[in-house]
């Protein structure tokens, strides 16, 4: 086990748990023209956030780590920040597509780990994790025009 590697996909437990809050906060608050479009989108993706909560700590407990479990650790590890609770729809866009950059970033690092420790099946999560945050940033970029 590369203890690097534990501490690197933690790293992305914390993020898509702040994640998960923060777009519960977006889907509950958005307001203005794309309120039915976001409304939905900001719900789909916090599906998708779960989902990856759970697959990654998983993944942690495989390779004998503890993945973080409480908000407290969450927020201390993250480098995702939490919603003010203050954005208009274009803000709250804007902060999930530089929260999606951030994280391409850190997978990648992790992918570089995983593949340096020939753990192919922690590397293949973190890419299909990457390539899904890589369409829903073009998506959101042609959303802001």
């Amino acid at each position: 086990m590369s203890i690097e590697l534990v501490q690197t996909v933690n790293k992305q437990v914390a993020n898509w748990t702040v994640l998960y809050v923060k777009l519960h906060n977006f889907h509950w608050y958005v307001k203005g023209k794309g309120f039915f479009t976001l409304h939905e989108k900001f719900e789909e993706l916090y599906n998708e956030a779960n989902q990856h909560i759970d697959e990654l700590a998983e993944r942690i407990l495989a390779l004998e780590g503890n993945p973080v479990a409480t908000m407290k650790e969450c927020l201390q590890l993250a480098t995702v920040q939490e919603a003010t609770g203050n954005e208009n729809e274009e803000q709250m866009v804007k902060s999930v597509t530089e929260d999606f950059e951030k994280l391409v970033e850190e997978l990648q690092t992790g992918i570089d780990l995983a593949e340096q420790a020939d753990d192919e099946g922690t590397a293949d999560m973190l890419i299909s994790i990457k390539q899904s945050l890589k369409k829903h940033i073009w998506m959101f970029k042609a959303y802001l025009g």
